[in-house]
């Protein structure tokens, strides 16, 4: 059941957990690749990920968290001073184009689907920025 009261803040929730969920799949394999960790003051050096869908898994959750740095303030900014329907609709796309660049970044999609996901993901915060500046 979706937030009414403040639909752009569901879209940042929603965003944060799928952020803070890409890690699950590539730690997963890492524990059938090596085994859980030894809990050791010193720990030995991390192996690379050998499955290639892991190593992009890895990339897409980087990928995601360098982006919710931007994402994230310019939503709290718009919920600030009244999110307009244009805002709260980039938002709800932002989350869905950055779900499609993830899922398509760990199954090994061709770059062009994932650069369009990535500029359609731009593009919504171009349009969260502009609504901040113009005042919504």
């Amino acid at each position: 059941m979706m937030n009414t009261e403040s639909p752009e803040l569901f879209w940042l929730a929603a965003t944060v957990l799928l952020t803070g969920g890409l890690w699950i799949p590539y730690v997963g394999n890492r524990f059938r690749e090596v085994g859980p960790p030894n809990w050791s003051w010193f720990p030995l050096p991390d192996p690379p990920q050998r499955a290639p869908w892991a190593v992009r898994a890895v990339q897409a959750h980087a990928n995601a968290v360098e982006n919710l740095v931007l994402f994230a303030p310019l939503v709290l900014a718009v919920h600030a001073i009244g999110p307009s329907a244009v805002a709260v609709g980039a938002c709800r796309v932002y989350f869905f184009t950055r779900l499609a660049h993830a899922l398509g970044t760990i199954a090994g999609f061709p770059i062009p689907f994932r650069t369009a996901a990535f500029l359609i993901g731009f593009a919504c915060e171009l349009t969260l920025g502009c609504a901040i500046l113009l005042g919504s």
